[in-house]
């Protein structure tokens, strides 16, 4: 009878070790494979093999800051106390790439939307993979806009799992070079340039500011501590992270939050064909509940 083959614990260090050849930390597939297991925990994030270097990269960083030897040190302590790291780990592997007004049709079609509710009451607005604020605040002007007036009857909330960006979503400071693209118009109204020492940047309009609550939210979350009924839900570039099942716990979890007439805006490369029975598309990229009417 045969046996196979097994790895000592001892030679498969020494194999994981002769991975990291050249690099700082140790950094072998096990580190690897535990990063993937406790992101894919912490926020649904599904990381592809692809990424190592990416993770080697941007967790380095905390190694260096908490004056570890090892990427199997950084794991070992975050597993048995994690404290507030687990949220630093979190914002480190979290990919945030935004800008204004990105995928303009969305934009154009909630103009419509709002338009088409004037005089409804205040209108709830969510923006649940916020970043680092340029959706929500395009949400705002777009409502601004929608309603000729800076304090539209509108309340914003933008919500996102990494504290960090959320943070400078509320702080509302960008490069000149994020709103180069922009309307002049747009630009003059809802931007102020710096000037001094705050040359080469631009800071959002109070009065968008005023329009808008910044707040934590793990979407992974068994339920939403948020208020609604929300006319619009923006949930875009998000949902490819995860894989079909956590997608539709986390449709299922959402759905419930948008108003009867409400709209979820999605991302451009996601589908929801394998949730039907949750969502229904409605244009591009818009889906309403299962069963609404159009």
């Amino acid at each position: 009878m045969s046996v196979p083959l097994r790895t000592s614990p001892a030679a498969a260090h020494d194999e994981d070790a002769s991975r990291t050849h050249g690099r700082e930390f140790e950094f072998g597939d096990r580190d690897f494979r535990r990063v993937c297991d406790l992101i894919r925990q912490r926020a649904g994030i599904a990381l592809a093999d692809g990424k190592r270097d990416m993770v080697y990269g941007r967790l380095s960083r905390r190694l260096r800051a908490l004056g570890m030897r090892s990427f199997r040190e950084y794991l070992d302590q975050l597993e048995s106390d994690g404290g507030d790291e687990w949220q630093a780990f979190t914002n480190a592997l979290t990919t945030n790439l935004t800008s204004f007004f990105r995928e303009p049709h969305h934009f154009d079609r909630l103009r419509e939307e709002l338009e088409r509710r004037g005089g409804a009451g205040t209108l709830r607005l969510w923006s649940c993979a916020a970043s680092t604020g340029e959706e929500p605040y395009s949400i705002a002007i777009t409502a601004c806009e929608a309603f000729g007036t800076m304090a539209p009857p509108v309340r914003i909330l933008a919500t996102d799992v990494d504290t960090q960006v959320l943070a400078t979503g509320a702080r509302g400071v960008y490069p000149l070079e994020r709103i180069a693209g922009l309307d002049d118009g747009l630009r003059r109204r809802y931007f102020q340039r710096g000037t001094g020492p705050n040359e080469g940047h631009c800071r959002i309009h109070p009065a968008l500011r005023q329009l808008i609550d910044f707040r934590p939210l793990n979407l992974l979350a068994p339920r939403y501590d948020v208020e609604g009924p929300y006319t619009a839900i923006f949930c875009r570039n998000v949902m490819i992270y995860f894989d079909k099942p956590t997608q539709r716990g986390i449709l299922s979890r959402l759905v419930p939050h948008l108003a009867d007439d409400g709209m979820l805006y999605t991302g451009h490369s996601e589908n929801y064909l394998h949730a039907a029975d949750i969502i229904q598309p409605c244009g591009r990229t818009l889906y309403r509940r299962a069963g609404a009417r159009g």
